[in-house]
């Protein structure tokens, strides 16, 4: 199993050591460059900088992704490590070269589950770690170093890693089939959060409405088909990107979408509010932009319980 050791903002760390978050934002000040060292469910550790240089805690990356600062502080708000939009822009911009654009493009690598140690509980930063490393080691448990750091982590997490209530609705789609053995009983209780359950959906689309091809993000959202209240879970064929005004007409059953993926428009938007011309052209329209992978397409029983149970036919 490979897992990754990322330098980290003391200043991040100590704000979110006292937050309760189900995923956070390990964000990129350049904005230019992919985070494609981890799988989905990998851990990512988080070694403090010095006078720390410790390890003192860990996140399980979701997916790496480039949003406007904005959209970040909409999808995380202090999950970014700060308490305000404000915050976030003064703790970024110092590090950037562009310092007059006050909204540039960040990258977000996403990490679900963040964990932050007890101060006691720390772990001292690997033998191997050098004093050049900017940014991050990537580690394996295949090597003597890699799996003796792993089985410290392994033995804390049993410590602070407690199961959640409705697992099953918000379970990780791991990505790691390299072990047989090593993290596996941790990264089964792994769920995902709801800015990275957002962070997929957008991407999983690519950024635009399924239904209008809308590009503009700031009014993209994630739409569950079966809401998560029913025990629709966080899945991605669970879901759709709409823009905002399409998302509250699906929620409140005046759109649907059917078992062949075309756009139904109730005609009580009509008898009920004598209006609607902007949404019935989308009347027989197949979705745009569908994921890529069949896995995330989506899928039949939850479409099937919202043409049943929500949508005002």
């Amino acid at each position: 199993m490979k897992f990754y050791l990322g330098v980290t903002d003391n200043n991040w760390y100590n704000f979110l050591a006292q937050q309760n978050r189900e995923d956070v934002n390990f964000w990129q000040p350049g904005g230019n460059t992919t985070f494609r060292v981890l799988s989905s469910g990998q851990p990512f550790l988080f070694k403090l900088r010095s006078p720390q240089n410790a390890i003192g805690g860990i996140g399980f990356f979701s997916s790496h992704t480039f949003l406007p600062i904005p959209i970040a502080w909409d999808v995380f708000g202090k999950g970014n490590g700060c308490s305000s939009l404000i915050e976030l822009q003064k703790m970024i911009l110092p590090l950037r070269r562009d310092q007059t654009n006050i909204n540039p493009t960040i990258g977000c690598v996403v990490l679900t589950n963040p964990i932050f140690f007890k101060k006691e509980d720390w772990i001292p930063t690997p033998e191997d770690w050098g004093k050049g490393i900017v940014q991050g080691k990537l580690y394996s448990t295949d090597t003597e170093m890699g799996s003796r750091l792993w089985n410290k982590i392994e033995h804390l997490l049993q410590k602070y890693l407690y199961p959640f209530p409705d697992e099953e609705k918000s379970q990780l789609i791991l990505e790691d089939t390299e072990s047989p053995i090593y993290g596996k009983p941790i990264l089964t209780k792994v769920r995902l959060g709801q800015g990275a359950f957002r962070i997929l959906v957008t991407d999983a689309y690519n950024r635009k409405c399924a239904i209008s091809g809308e590009k503009t993000l700031p009014v993209l959202e994630a739409a569950h088909i079966k809401p998560y209240a029913e025990s629709g879970p966080h899945f991605i064929s669970n879901s759709l990107l709409l823009r905002s005004d399409l998302h509250k007409l699906f929620d409140t059953g005046y759109i649907t979408i059917t078992p062949e993926l075309k756009v139904e428009v109730s005609k009580r938007i009509k008898e009920e509010y004598e209006n609607g011309k902007d949404y019935y052209k989308f009347q027989g329209n197949e979705i745009h932009n569908l994921p890529n992978r069949l896995m995330d397409k989506p899928e039949k029983k939850f479409v099937e319980w919202h043409n049943e149970y929500i949508y005002k036919g």
